[in-house]
């Protein structure tokens, strides 16, 4: 049943003749001595492509290994929630068997879980259960992580739901590679129309679903080196629009604001980048870096730790040296005293022969102290080497410090993260409510649309009405230019009448004048009537009469 369930999760086909060729029955049992491992290793695990649903199988060990090893006693979180701790576990354990959780890795681990609940990180506390840690033992198992997160000792004060979110939040990054997600407005390749999708940014894809429940999937984006991103000027009523271009389709979307539309571009220029260099996502580059660190610091600490033992044991063989000199010496005085009773003792006998023996034991004396100021120097020698190595110790402390300091400085940007963090969660409830006020607008609209559609219809009614109208004003136009035709055509046939007529007159202007609209200029009243003249006619009469008058005088 394990092997096959193995072969099922794994995109494996399951051989059970090769199952039962390799665990053959034999007077010890079903299993032979061959063991489980060699057939897993074999038959199993040597065929996976890496084309399997990871989640499933992490569920899967998770279900052998949960019911034995999880604690009995009571948790501040759910089964699934301490599942995902598991899974996590997994990633940043160490590669040794039996696997561990070292403190570094703990210490990212609850500082990424607390900036997601918006808590503040007690870097205090956990220098003070890091202490009590490494007295005791390496780092964690995976069940004592998952029983020092369910306890809620970094987590005080935050209720079930908001670690519940912020445990699903770091598995969502660190385990299935979420880089980003959000709702946006995507443009539709058919029917051009606007649609709201829940979009989830992963190192080679973009996905868009209709929920952020990640039920209904709509599409996937495929990215890769050739891919790009374009910020667009606003067009059609929609705003903060970017373009996401691939080798066969283009991309239309409309962020919320700009800030989110800043943000989604420069996500997918750096997951671009990173594909066209072939790195790793950033979570994993970020391990591997602290891993290498990690193993950097150990390297140092070993080869410090090697130096002082070999400096321990040149100082053990100058102690013994200087111990063997100094019996030596001891010797030396007991034999110089032993030789000084016998030249006393034989003083008189022995004249000659003590004062050869004196001037042979002061060269040996001479040696002997040679010797001693040999090894004080060398002895102040090794003193100056201890003394360059506690400076080096001294620097190697300086250099922790500032490592300290720039741990510091990472928390106050992470600080500053979440800060911004509870901004966009504040803006994300006051645009969920704008769009509960867009839907009630849209109703509205509805109806207006409605109202509108038969006001429009009445409207066109009436225009139909008023071209009828208009048709028969045109016939009765019509019949009033003949009838004005035929008026104009008489007035001419009377105005040629009574030109000849008015010429006839005009021969006796002095009987008889024509009545004519009068001048604008000031009436003049004469004998024939008012207006009868004008100005310049009744001038040129004045001058005529006072000629004829002068000639009869």
């Amino acid at each position: 049943v394990l092997s096959h369930n193995l072969c099922t999760v794994l995109n494996v086909p399951h051989d059970p003749v090769a199952l039962e060729e390799h665990f053959r029955d034999d007077d010890e049992g079903p299993v032979s001595n061959q063991g489980y491992m060699p057939y897993l290793n074999k038959f199993i695990l040597e065929k996976v492509q890496g084309n399997f649903d990871k989640v499933e199988f992490n569920r899967m060990c998770w279900t052998l290994c949960a019911k034995k090893n999880l604690s009995k006693s009571p948790l501040l979180i759910s089964d699934e929630d301490a599942f995902k701790v598991w899974v996590i576990f997994n990633f940043l354990s160490e590669d040794k068997y039996p696997l561990i959780i070292v403190p570094e890795e703990i210490e990212y681990l609850l500082k990424k879980i607390t900036e997601a609940m918006g808590a503040g990180w007690q870097q205090e506390q956990f220098d003070h259960y890091k202490v009590a840690l490494n007295t005791s033992q390496e780092g964690l198992s995976a069940w004592e992580l998952i029983d020092l997160i369910g306890s809620g000792q970094f987590s005080k004060g935050m209720d079930r739901q908001t670690v519940s979110m912020a445990i699903n939040e770091v598995f969502n990054e660190l385990i299935l590679d979420v880089l980003k997600q959000g709702y946006m407005l995507k443009k539709g390749h058919k029917r051009k129309n606007w649609m709201e999708r829940w979009f989830v940014l992963k190192p080679n894809i973009i996905s868009y679903y209709v929920s952020e429940d990640l039920k209904d999937k709509k599409g996937d984006i495929i990215l890769d080196g050739n891919c790009c991103v374009e910020a667009l000027p606003d067009k059609d009523g929609k705003k903060c629009l970017f373009l996401i271009k691939c080798l066969d389709k283009t991309f239309e979307i409309s962020a919320s604001d700009k800030k989110k539309k800043q943000e989604w571009i420069q996500a997918i220029q750096s997951t671009v980048s990173l594909l066209r260099a072939g790195s790793p996502p950033p979570h994993k580059e970020a391990r591997q870096k602290r891993k290498e660190l990690r193993q950097k610091l150990l390297a140092e600490q070993e080869e410090l730790e090697r130096q002082m033992k070999e400096l321990q044991a040149a100082n053990e063989n100058k102690q013994k040296e200087l111990e063997t000199v100094r019996k030596q010496l001891e010797a030396a005085a007991a034999r110089a005293a032993e030789e000084e009773k016998k030249r006393l003792q034989t003083q008189v006998e022995l004249q000659d022969r003590f004062s050869l023996e004196l001037e042979r034991e002061k060269m040996v004396r001479q040696k002997m102290e040679e010797q001693v100021a040999q090894k004080s120097s060398e002895l102040e020698q090794y003193l100056q080497r201890v003394r360059e190595l506690e400076e080096m110790y001294k620097q190697l402390q300086e250099a922790l410090e500032d490592e300290k300091q720039a741990r510091q400085d990472e928390e106050t940007v992470r600080k500053l993260q979440a800060r911004l963090l509870e901004e966009e969660t504040a803006k994300r409830a006051e645009l969920e409510k704008w769009h509960l006020q867009q839907q009630q607008t849209i109703q509205m609209t509805e109806a207006e649309k409605q109202e509108l559609e038969n006001q429009r219809m009445m409207k066109e009614q009436a225009l139909q009405v008023a071209m009828e109208q208009l048709k028969q004003l045109e016939l009765e136009r019509k019949e009033a230019l003949e009838q004005y035709e035929e008026v104009k055509k008489k007035l001419e046939t009377a105005a040629n009448n009574t030109k000849s007529w008015k010429d006839k007159v005009a021969h006796h202007e002095g009987l008889i004048r024509l009545i004519e609209p009068g001048s604008k200029n000031p009436h003049l009243i004469t004998n024939w009537g008012p207006a009868a003249f004008t100005e310049a006619e009744l001038e040129q009469r004045q001058r005529s009469w006072k000629g004829k008058k002068a000639t009869s005088e």
